[in-house]
């Protein structure tokens, strides 16, 4: 591999680099997270667990959330800012387990791309988990909305917030 190509197809720079990062330090989340009690780590993250739509191999994602307080549904509605490949196995709303500050739960993903409603799911994201916000590249203006012309780019390729439909209830029996 000459010094310009990158180890993660497509990605150069500081992409690249964050990926490879990300990737190393997924492996000690996924134990921290999986843990069958709350850590300060499971505050703001949480363990996926999906099956490949093309593999049908089965995944352990740690990603961020933050609560969406102002949904008055029923269910609980966590918010994660998504763009990478693992949300298109989220298509179609398939049931996944989420491991939540120590539990599993049931949990039904909702792929939200519309401009507006990313936009103003983001800022819920950013009020109520900083850190998660600062991953995401897209500019914003001093009001922490995105640039529409940067998000409408990245809609186009695959940027969304995944809208999680928790049940947190223990099942009945």
């Amino acid at each position: 591999m000459t010094s310009s190509q990158s180890p993660v197809a497509g990605r150069t720079g500081r992409p690249a680099l964050q990926a490879r990062i990300m990737r190393a330090a997924n492996v000690p989340m996924r134990a921290m997270l999986s843990l069958p009690f709350a850590t300060p780590l499971s505050r703001n993250l949480m363990l996926l667990h999906y099956t490949g739509r093309k593999t049908g191999n089965a995944y352990r994602q740690p990603v961020s959330y933050a609560r969406d307080s102002s949904d008055v549904s029923e269910s609980t509605v966590l918010l994660t800012p998504g763009g990478g490949k693992w949300t298109l196995s989220l298509a179609g709303g398939r049931p996944v387990r989420l491991r939540l500050r120590g539990r599993e739960v049931p949990a039904r993903p909702e792929l939200i791309t519309d401009a507006g409603e990313v936009d103003r799911l983001f800022g819920v994201i950013a009020r109520e988990n900083p850190r998660a916000a600062r991953f995401v590249p897209i500019p914003r203006d001093a009001d922490g909305h995105f640039d529409p012309q940067a998000l409408d780019v990245a809609l186009r390729h695959g940027f969304c917030i995944v809208r999680w439909h928790v049940n947190e209830r223990p099942p009945a029996g």
